[in-house]
């Protein structure tokens, strides 16, 4: 099956609706974070964690998502090496990608997470969280942290 809902940043800001609600995803190798911004995509919050036990029951869960929440797109980060090549981190978020698509019409885009974590992980600790809360949320913030790079892109 193609996916044909996978789009470059620019041909998914042309696909997507000016008042339209983002989902930030970041796909990690036992957690997916997520992150939704406001409809005027000023403000990505981070929203929750998914523990990846199969494609199926998570695919449902952000399928679920997207109806309570009225998504209109989906940003998934893409950790590119710092060199700028694909590595396999990268390969397994473009098959994420590629596998949600199969699935779900509205448009995917993938978007350079270099240092999403390291940043996510920085903010917290500037907001005085204490260690715990700072690693228990990271992959909800650090889906926030690349929806909000990828928003404020799409806004300029």
């Amino acid at each position: 099956m193609k996916t044909y809902n996978i789009l470059s940043i620019d041909e998914f800001k042309k696909n997507i609706t000016i008042n339209s609600r983002l989902l930030g995803i970041d796909p990690g190798k036992k957690n997916i974070g997520l992150a939704i911004c406001d409809e005027n995509k000023a403000v990505a919050t981070p929203f929750k964690t998914l523990i990846k036990n199969n494609f199926e029951s998570l695919f449902k869960e952000i399928e679920k998502i997207i109806q309570e929440n009225e998504i209109k797109g989906i940003v998934i980060g893409n950790p590119i090496n710092m060199d700028g090549s694909l590595g396999r981190s990268s390969q397994s978020s473009i098959d994420f990608a590629k596998n949600l698509s199969r699935n779900i019409t509205i448009p995917i885009t993938l978007w350079d997470e270099r240092l999403s974590s390291e940043g996510a992980f920085k903010m917290t600790k500037d907001l005085n969280t204490n260690v715990t809360s700072q690693i228990r949320n990271l992959d909800k913030n650090s889906a926030a942290f690349i929806l909000q790079g990828a928003i404020d892109y799409l806004n300029n």
